[in-house]
């Protein structure tokens, strides 16, 4: 989306964020430029025909040394011009705000008592990370780890966070048969273009030492392995039990030595045995790290978003794939709506579940993206402030700024990593749609608040590594008991914001067989204050 240049009036009111080299903000207004010279209360004074020829004795020195300041004044203006006009904040601040015509970051911080009830966290309840494996499973350990004859090679695929879903599982199912684990190997994205490797975006060497007592991690098949037929892994059924994967696999890889898994998302079973359930967490949340490029520059990112208090993070769900894929509709005009129905029609392959549902069906179901109408009620009822800064993660949504205009008509102070970041400071990671996505994960999961707008693999991931790391605040908007109210043209406004913020109070959920224990890590993966009290052996891992 190309950026709109800004009126002339914008031009004189617009304040935006700029980003130094030390990771906070500054505040820079083009009505009171530094450029300026205070020419206010200097006199001229009559000189003597006398002085003036003393003074222009050398008239030659004087004129070389007026007109080298002349030059070093002139290439100073010019530079401060063009570093201004460069910075990002000169374009993307006024591409996503360039209807706003009051955005004066200086009050942004400023919040009074019923402001900051949005930022309060929520209790919980004692509960802190602890895995505890039994004596079994650590006994079964000694022989996996000195196997050497099977070996498991995974090929993953998907957006950067359905790739970490697989890579868990993959690591799961290595225990389960008794395999090492190659480093999955990471398909080319289609959509993003994407050619990333597990060495690009994850931590090898942090991955194989955090499993060492786990799983035995290798980098690449043996050369005796090298011209070897992997045994077929591509039909696997949903939900299967590590009794389906033993009895499936497990003949077949002693023979042969190497299984070659794919089209295995969401197969394993959420509901695994205590021990499995553990070593899911343990790699999904701490064997899986991001390398040190990607965590340095997402951690100054999350720096600057910080440096004037707390700030939610939005991951919006309102591109063009995720409208055809849901089967629902953006609602902005009829043009926008044509564009879907005729990509579904191109692709039917794409409408995700349910497809005998209608548009309004699966809306009153609950399985449709909030707009960004909803949204912003949404966030009025649960009170947060008009000033709240927001770091929007996600692609750019369809209808673009006609999409984005209710919620930045109400909540202006909107950022993303193009407009926190420095000149050049994204161009390492360059057609890196994963690495770019990873960036977003780290700052998002840093916020203060995290909300989605539609359930996602994303989505899912922070909630487990929020509850899991410090039980932040998480919310995840109660789509299918708050539609009636959305539809409800009558109903008053304050009464509309009671109930929705009724529905959306902090409770701390204990995870149920159909939902994943890297969303829901407790009581799975966390104890609380009387489990900790109990128990004398159980590992911690403080972070």
């Amino acid at each position: 989306m190309k950026p709109p240049l800004p009126s002339n009036e914008m031009k004189k009111k617009l304040s935006c964020i700029t980003v130094p080299s030390s990771p906070s903000f500054y505040y820079f207004n083009e009505t009171s430029s530094s450029l300026q010279t205070d020419t206010a209360g200097t006199k001229s004074h009559e000189t003597s025909p006398k002085k003036q020829l003393c003074r222009n004795r050398h008239p030659k020195i004087k004129s070389f040394f007026l007109m080298m300041l002349l030059l070093v004044l002139t290439g100073f203006v010019v530079f401060s011009i063009f570093t201004l006009l460069n910075h990002p904040c000169a374009l993307a601040i006024t591409r996503i705000l360039s209807e706003n015509k009051n955005f004066i970051l200086e009050n942004s911080g400023i919040r009074d008592d019923v402001e900051t009830e949005f930022w309060t966290q929520p209790d919980g309840m004692g509960y802190r990370p602890c895995l505890q494996f039994s004596d079994r499973y650590r006994k079964e350990t000694v022989p996996i780890m000195e196997d050497r004859r099977k070996f498991l090679t995974v090929i993953v695929n998907g957006g950067l966070n359905q790739q970490r879903n697989q890579i868990v599982d993959a690591v799961v199912i290595a225990r389960i048969l008794g395999a090492a684990l190659v480093i999955p190997i990471m398909r080319e994205n289609v959509v993003w273009e994407d050619d990333s490797e597990f060495n690009d975006i994850f931590d090898y060497d942090h991955f194989k030492k955090t499993l060492a007592d786990d799983v035995r991690v290798v980098a690449t098949l043996p050369w005796f392995h090298t011209t070897t037929s992997p045994v077929d892994g591509s039909r696997n059924r949903f939900n299967a039990s590590p009794k389906w994967f033993r009895r499936t696999y497990l003949k077949k890889m002693n023979q042969v030595g190497v299984l070659l898994l794919r089209s295995y998302d969401s197969r394993l079973s959420k509901n695994l045995p205590s021990d499995l359930q553990k070593l899911r967490c343990k790699a999904a949340f701490l064997a899986l790290r991001f390398t040190a490029p990607i965590m340095e520059l997402g951690n100054r990112l999350t720096e600057r978003m910080r440096s004037k208090g707390p700030y939610l993070a939005l991951h919006l769900r309102m591109e063009e794939d995720v409208w055809v894929r849901s089967g629902c509709l953006p609602g902005l005009t009829k043009k926008y709506d044509d564009i879907i129905h005729e990509e579904r029609k191109k692709r039917p392959e794409l409408l995700s579940g349910r497809n005998t549902l209608n548009f309004h069906d699966r809306k009153v179901a609950g399985l449709c993206p909030l707009t960004s109408v909803e949204i912003t009620r949404l966030l009025k009822a649960l009170e947060a402030p008009r000033n709240t800064r927001i770091y929007w993660a996600g692609g750019e949504p369809l209808g673009g700024d006609l999409a984005m205009k209710p919620i930045l008509d109400e909540f202006p102070y909107m950022y993303n990593k193009e407009n926190i970041s420095l000149p050049g400071e994204l161009d390492q990671f360059a057609h890196r749609a994963s690495i770019l996505a990873a960036l977003d994960f780290i700052v998002a999961e840093n916020s203060d608040v995290f909300m989605q707008s539609h359930g996602g693999n994303m989505g899912r991931a922070l909630q487990g590594r929020r509850t899991f790391f410090g039980q932040k605040k998480h919310i995840v908007p109660q789509k299918r008991q708050m539609i009636q109210y959305f539809l409800n043209k009558t109903i008053p406004e304050s009464e509309f914001n009671m109930i929705v913020k009724s529905l959306h109070s902090e409770l701390i959920i204990p995870r149920i067989p159909t939902k994943d224990v890297t969303s829901h890590p407790i009581p799975d993966c966390m104890c609380n204050s009387s489990t900790v009290a109990a128990t004398t052996t159980t590992t911690y891992f403080h972070i």
